[in-house]
Protein backbone atom coordinates (compact mmCIF):
# COMPACT_ATOMS: atom_id res chain seq x y z
CA UNK A 1 0.00 0.00 0.00
CA UNK A 2 1.45 3.32 -0.61
CA UNK A 3 1.41 6.56 1.99
CA UNK A 4 0.71 9.50 0.20
CA UNK A 5 2.66 11.69 2.69
CA UNK A 6 5.23 11.34 4.73
CA UNK A 7 9.18 10.10 3.45
CA UNK A 8 7.90 8.51 -0.11
CA UNK A 9 5.11 11.60 -0.05
CA UNK A 10 5.41 13.41 -3.62
CA UNK A 11 6.57 17.04 -3.31
CA UNK A 12 4.01 17.55 -5.96
CA UNK A 13 1.12 16.76 -4.33
CA UNK A 14 1.82 19.10 -1.38
CA UNK A 15 2.15 22.33 -4.03
CA UNK A 16 -1.17 21.06 -5.47
CA UNK A 17 -2.57 21.25 -1.40
CA UNK A 18 -0.75 24.52 -1.26
CA UNK A 19 -2.11 26.28 -4.00
CA UNK A 20 -5.77 24.80 -2.97
CA UNK A 21 -4.86 26.78 0.07
CA UNK A 22 -3.83 29.60 -1.14
CA UNK A 23 -7.03 29.82 -3.79
CA UNK A 24 -9.38 29.33 -0.45
CA UNK A 25 -6.96 31.91 1.33
CA UNK A 26 -8.16 34.64 -1.33
CA UNK A 27 -11.63 33.44 -1.61
CA UNK A 28 -12.13 33.99 2.31
CA UNK A 29 -10.24 36.99 2.12
CA UNK A 30 -12.36 38.35 -1.17
CA UNK A 31 -15.78 37.73 0.49
CA UNK A 32 -14.73 39.37 3.46
CA UNK A 33 -14.55 42.44 1.39
CA UNK A 34 -17.79 41.91 -0.70
CA UNK A 35 -19.70 41.39 2.43
CA UNK A 36 -18.78 44.76 3.99
CA UNK A 37 -19.24 46.72 1.10
CA UNK A 38 -22.50 45.09 0.12
CA UNK A 39 -25.53 47.88 -0.16
CA UNK A 40 -28.35 45.83 -2.01
CA UNK A 41 -30.45 42.98 -0.92
CA UNK A 42 -29.63 40.99 -4.06
CA UNK A 43 -26.08 41.59 -3.28
CA UNK A 44 -25.71 40.80 -0.07
CA UNK A 45 -27.64 37.44 -0.73
CA UNK A 46 -25.37 36.79 -3.33
CA UNK A 47 -22.08 37.18 -1.31
CA UNK A 48 -23.67 34.89 1.70
CA UNK A 49 -23.85 32.65 -0.84
CA UNK A 50 -20.25 33.17 -2.37
CA UNK A 51 -18.94 33.53 1.79
CA UNK A 52 -21.37 29.91 2.73
CA UNK A 53 -19.61 27.59 -0.34
CA UNK A 54 -16.01 28.89 0.66
CA UNK A 55 -16.78 27.71 4.30
CA UNK A 56 -18.05 24.28 2.84
CA UNK A 57 -15.01 24.18 0.72
CA UNK A 58 -12.64 24.60 3.42
CA UNK A 59 -14.42 21.59 5.24
CA UNK A 60 -13.94 19.55 2.40
CA UNK A 61 -10.87 19.81 1.21
CA UNK A 62 -9.57 19.30 4.99
CA UNK A 63 -11.71 15.83 4.69
CA UNK A 64 -9.98 15.12 1.33
CA UNK A 65 -6.54 15.81 2.80
CA UNK A 66 -6.93 14.01 5.56
CA UNK A 67 -8.45 11.13 3.66
CA UNK A 68 -5.46 11.14 1.38
CA UNK A 69 -2.87 11.62 4.19
CA UNK A 70 -3.70 8.20 5.38
CA UNK A 71 -3.65 6.34 1.57
CA UNK A 72 -5.61 4.71 -0.59
CA UNK A 73 -7.88 2.77 2.04
CA UNK A 74 -8.73 5.99 3.72
CA UNK A 75 -10.09 7.88 0.35
CA UNK A 76 -11.96 4.77 -0.32
CA UNK A 77 -13.42 4.89 3.80
CA UNK A 78 -14.36 8.69 2.48
CA UNK A 79 -15.99 7.88 -0.58
CA UNK A 80 -17.82 4.88 0.97
CA UNK A 81 -19.20 7.98 3.32
CA UNK A 82 -19.89 10.31 0.64
CA UNK A 83 -22.02 7.25 -1.36
CA UNK A 84 -24.16 5.96 1.54
CA UNK A 85 -25.19 9.90 1.99
CA UNK A 86 -25.84 10.81 -1.23
CA UNK A 87 -27.71 7.16 -1.76
CA UNK A 88 -29.57 8.34 1.20
CA UNK A 89 -30.44 11.34 -0.09
CA UNK A 90 -31.17 10.15 -3.47
CA UNK A 91 -33.63 7.44 -1.71
CA UNK A 92 -35.32 10.29 0.59
CA UNK A 93 -36.37 12.47 -2.96
CA UNK A 94 -37.53 9.17 -4.42
CA UNK A 95 -39.54 7.34 -1.97
CA UNK A 96 -40.42 3.83 -2.03
CA UNK A 97 -42.90 1.78 0.06
CA UNK A 98 -42.34 0.00 3.16
CA UNK A 99 -42.33 -3.60 1.08
CA UNK A 100 -38.94 -1.92 0.26
CA UNK A 101 -37.03 -1.34 3.46
CA UNK A 102 -35.51 -5.42 3.47
CA UNK A 103 -34.21 -4.34 -0.15
CA UNK A 104 -32.64 -1.71 1.04
CA UNK A 105 -31.13 -2.67 4.18
CA UNK A 106 -29.32 -5.32 2.11
CA UNK A 107 -28.49 -2.09 -0.38
CA UNK A 108 -27.64 0.24 2.45
CA UNK A 109 -25.50 -2.26 4.91
CA UNK A 110 -24.49 -5.04 3.03
CA UNK A 111 -23.89 -4.33 -0.97
CA UNK A 112 -22.88 -1.19 -0.86
CA UNK A 113 -20.18 -2.25 2.23
CA UNK A 114 -19.15 -4.62 0.27
CA UNK A 115 -18.93 -2.69 -3.02
CA UNK A 116 -16.06 -0.56 -2.06
CA UNK A 117 -14.15 -3.42 0.50
CA UNK A 118 -13.53 -5.27 -3.41
CA UNK A 119 -12.43 -1.70 -3.98
CA UNK A 120 -10.05 -1.72 -0.77
CA UNK A 121 -8.36 -5.05 -1.29
CA UNK A 122 -8.51 -4.35 -5.36
CA UNK A 123 -10.75 -7.34 -5.95
CA UNK A 124 -10.52 -5.60 -9.46
CA UNK A 125 -13.28 -8.49 -11.33
CA UNK A 126 -16.14 -7.90 -8.10
CA UNK A 127 -15.81 -4.56 -8.15
CA UNK A 128 -16.97 -4.41 -11.76
CA UNK A 129 -19.55 -6.64 -11.44
CA UNK A 130 -21.44 -6.89 -7.72
CA UNK A 131 -23.31 -3.63 -8.93
CA UNK A 132 -24.45 -3.92 -12.30
CA UNK A 133 -24.91 -7.44 -12.35
CA UNK A 134 -25.53 -9.33 -8.97
CA UNK A 135 -26.88 -6.63 -6.88
CA UNK A 136 -28.86 -5.99 -10.32
CA UNK A 137 -30.63 -9.19 -10.20
CA UNK A 138 -30.74 -9.53 -6.38
CA UNK A 139 -32.62 -5.98 -5.70
CA UNK A 140 -36.20 -7.08 -7.74
CA UNK A 141 -35.99 -10.40 -6.00
CA UNK A 142 -35.51 -9.17 -2.79
CA UNK A 143 -38.78 -6.75 -3.34
CA UNK A 144 -40.54 -9.34 -5.34
CA UNK A 145 -40.74 -11.75 -2.03
CA UNK A 146 -41.76 -8.90 0.16
CA UNK A 147 -45.39 -9.42 -2.18
CA UNK A 148 -45.53 -5.73 -2.98
CA UNK A 149 -46.45 -5.51 -6.61
CA UNK A 150 -48.13 -2.31 -6.84
CA UNK A 151 -45.80 0.59 -8.71
CA UNK A 152 -43.18 -2.37 -8.53
CA UNK A 153 -40.72 -1.62 -11.56
CA UNK A 154 -40.94 2.11 -10.44
CA UNK A 155 -39.89 1.14 -6.95
CA UNK A 156 -37.44 -1.08 -8.10
CA UNK A 157 -36.06 0.66 -10.48
CA UNK A 158 -35.07 3.86 -7.98
CA UNK A 159 -33.24 1.87 -6.03
CA UNK A 160 -31.05 0.34 -8.67
CA UNK A 161 -30.70 3.64 -10.24
CA UNK A 162 -29.80 4.94 -6.94
CA UNK A 163 -27.24 1.95 -6.68
CA UNK A 164 -25.79 3.07 -9.55
CA UNK A 165 -25.35 6.66 -9.37
CA UNK A 166 -24.87 6.67 -5.94
CA UNK A 167 -22.53 4.36 -5.29
CA UNK A 168 -21.05 2.40 -8.11
CA UNK A 169 -20.14 5.37 -10.19
CA UNK A 170 -18.91 7.72 -7.54
CA UNK A 171 -16.23 5.01 -6.65
CA UNK A 172 -14.93 5.21 -9.71
CA UNK A 173 -13.21 8.24 -8.28
CA UNK A 174 -11.06 6.69 -5.69
CA UNK A 175 -10.64 3.72 -7.49
CA UNK A 176 -7.81 5.96 -9.70
CA UNK A 177 -5.74 5.51 -6.67
CA UNK A 178 -5.29 2.05 -8.05
CA UNK A 179 -5.26 2.30 -12.20
CA UNK A 180 -2.32 0.57 -13.31
CA UNK A 181 0.06 3.11 -14.70
CA UNK A 182 3.12 1.09 -15.65
CA UNK A 183 5.26 4.61 -16.40
CA UNK A 184 3.92 6.36 -13.97
CA UNK A 185 3.96 4.70 -10.75
CA UNK A 186 2.99 5.65 -7.24
CA UNK A 187 1.95 8.99 -8.44
CA UNK A 188 -1.92 8.42 -8.50
CA UNK A 189 -3.04 10.62 -5.81
CA UNK A 190 -2.27 13.31 -7.77
CA UNK A 191 -4.17 12.22 -11.02
CA UNK A 192 -7.15 11.88 -8.31
CA UNK A 193 -6.31 15.55 -6.89
CA UNK A 194 -6.09 16.60 -10.75
CA UNK A 195 -9.64 14.60 -11.28
CA UNK A 196 -11.66 16.17 -8.60
CA UNK A 197 -9.74 20.09 -9.25
CA UNK A 198 -11.44 19.68 -12.65
CA UNK A 199 -14.60 18.15 -11.78
CA UNK A 200 -14.99 20.94 -9.11
CA UNK A 201 -13.69 24.10 -11.00
CA UNK A 202 -15.78 23.09 -13.72
CA UNK A 203 -18.55 23.29 -12.13
CA UNK A 204 -17.57 26.87 -10.62
CA UNK A 205 -16.15 28.49 -13.63
CA UNK A 206 -19.65 27.64 -15.51
CA UNK A 207 -21.48 29.30 -12.86
CA UNK A 208 -18.99 32.20 -13.03
CA UNK A 209 -19.45 32.71 -16.33
CA UNK A 210 -22.95 32.27 -16.48
CA UNK A 211 -23.55 34.62 -14.44
CA UNK A 212 -21.40 37.17 -16.10
CA UNK A 213 -22.68 36.96 -19.62
CA UNK A 214 -25.43 33.82 -19.71
CA UNK A 215 -27.98 35.06 -21.99
CA UNK A 216 -28.91 31.62 -23.98
CA UNK A 217 -30.33 28.58 -21.91
CA UNK A 218 -29.65 25.00 -23.21
CA UNK A 219 -32.76 23.40 -21.46
CA UNK A 220 -34.59 26.00 -19.63
CA UNK A 221 -37.24 23.26 -18.19
CA UNK A 222 -34.66 21.46 -16.49
CA UNK A 223 -31.95 24.16 -15.42
CA UNK A 224 -32.50 27.24 -15.81
CA UNK A 225 -29.04 28.54 -14.87
CA UNK A 226 -27.48 26.20 -16.82
CA UNK A 227 -26.65 28.82 -20.42
CA UNK A 228 -24.40 28.26 -23.76
CA UNK A 229 -22.12 31.08 -22.77
CA UNK A 230 -21.92 29.65 -19.20
CA UNK A 231 -20.98 26.18 -20.58
CA UNK A 232 -18.30 26.89 -23.18
CA UNK A 233 -16.65 29.95 -21.24
CA UNK A 234 -16.59 27.74 -18.05
CA UNK A 235 -15.45 24.64 -19.90
CA UNK A 236 -12.62 26.65 -21.92
CA UNK A 237 -11.43 27.76 -18.98
CA UNK A 238 -11.44 24.75 -17.05
CA UNK A 239 -9.92 23.00 -20.39
CA UNK A 240 -7.22 25.48 -19.88
CA UNK A 241 -6.22 24.57 -16.31
CA UNK A 242 -6.30 21.14 -16.46
CA UNK A 243 -3.82 21.26 -19.29
CA UNK A 244 -1.75 23.48 -17.23
CA UNK A 245 -1.47 20.81 -14.35
CA UNK A 246 -0.44 18.34 -16.81
CA UNK A 247 2.73 18.05 -14.96
CA UNK A 248 0.10 16.63 -12.06
CA UNK A 249 -1.16 13.40 -14.22
CA UNK A 250 0.88 10.80 -16.33
CA UNK A 251 -0.67 13.39 -19.43
CA UNK A 252 0.71 15.11 -22.55
CA UNK A 253 -0.54 19.31 -22.19
CA UNK A 254 -2.97 18.34 -24.79
CA UNK A 255 -3.98 15.19 -23.53
CA UNK A 256 -4.53 16.38 -20.18
CA UNK A 257 -6.98 19.07 -22.48
CA UNK A 258 -8.21 16.47 -24.16
CA UNK A 259 -9.29 14.29 -21.01
CA UNK A 260 -9.96 17.43 -18.99
CA UNK A 261 -12.67 18.19 -21.91
CA UNK A 262 -14.05 15.05 -21.35
CA UNK A 263 -14.75 16.06 -17.36
CA UNK A 264 -15.92 18.76 -18.27
CA UNK A 265 -18.88 17.32 -21.01
CA UNK A 266 -19.64 14.27 -18.50
CA UNK A 267 -20.19 17.15 -15.44
CA UNK A 268 -22.39 18.87 -17.19
CA UNK A 269 -24.40 16.45 -18.34
CA UNK A 270 -24.23 14.57 -15.09
CA UNK A 271 -25.11 17.99 -13.33
CA UNK A 272 -28.15 18.47 -16.08
CA UNK A 273 -29.68 14.52 -15.83
CA UNK A 274 -29.44 15.01 -11.76
CA UNK A 275 -31.28 18.30 -12.30
CA UNK A 276 -34.37 16.87 -13.92
CA UNK A 277 -35.18 14.24 -10.93
CA UNK A 278 -34.93 17.55 -8.47
CA UNK A 279 -37.17 19.38 -11.03
CA UNK A 280 -39.61 16.08 -10.91
CA UNK A 281 -39.03 16.11 -7.37
CA UNK A 282 -40.12 19.78 -6.97
CA UNK A 283 -36.95 20.65 -4.92
CA UNK A 284 -33.94 22.93 -5.56
CA UNK A 285 -31.49 21.06 -3.38
CA UNK A 286 -31.24 17.16 -2.85
CA UNK A 287 -29.96 17.86 0.52
CA UNK A 288 -29.35 20.48 3.45
CA UNK A 289 -25.69 18.71 4.86
CA UNK A 290 -23.46 21.14 3.31
CA UNK A 291 -23.95 24.50 4.14
CA UNK A 292 -23.50 26.94 1.24
CA UNK A 293 -24.06 23.55 -1.34
CA UNK A 294 -26.69 21.87 -0.39
CA UNK A 295 -26.85 18.22 -0.50
CA UNK A 296 -24.06 15.42 -1.07
CA UNK A 297 -25.96 14.73 -4.04
CA UNK A 298 -25.58 18.20 -5.36
CA UNK A 299 -21.64 17.82 -4.86
CA UNK A 300 -21.23 15.11 -6.46
CA UNK A 301 -23.75 14.92 -9.20
CA UNK A 302 -20.67 15.79 -11.96
CA UNK A 303 -18.67 13.67 -10.79
CA UNK A 304 -20.77 10.28 -10.39
CA UNK A 305 -20.79 10.83 -14.59
CA UNK A 306 -17.37 11.79 -15.34
CA UNK A 307 -15.55 9.44 -12.95
CA UNK A 308 -16.28 5.84 -14.94
CA UNK A 309 -15.63 7.26 -17.73
CA UNK A 310 -12.58 8.97 -16.41
CA UNK A 311 -11.17 6.02 -15.19
CA UNK A 312 -11.63 3.85 -18.11
CA UNK A 313 -10.23 5.95 -20.45
CA UNK A 314 -7.24 6.39 -18.12
CA UNK A 315 -6.87 2.80 -17.82
CA UNK A 316 -7.40 1.93 -21.51
CA UNK A 317 -5.04 4.59 -23.31
CA UNK A 318 -2.26 4.98 -20.23
CA UNK A 319 -2.96 1.69 -18.13
CA UNK A 320 -1.40 -1.99 -18.93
Amino acid sequence: MMHLFGSQSDPALLYLLGGTLGLLILASVIGCRLAKGAASDSAKVTVANLNARTKAWWSMVAVFAGALAVGPVGTAVMFLFSSFMALREFITLTPTKPADHRTLFWVFFIITPLHYYFLATQWYIMFLILIPVYAFLFVPIRSALAGDCENFLERTAKIQWGLMICVYCISYAPAILWVDLPHWPHQRAKLLFWFITVVEMSDVMQYVWGKICGKHKIAPTVSPSKTWEGFLGGGLTTVALGAALYWATPFSPLQAAGMAALIVLMGFVGGLVMSAIKRDRGVKDWGGAIAGHGGFMDRLDSLAFAAPVFFHATNYFFGR
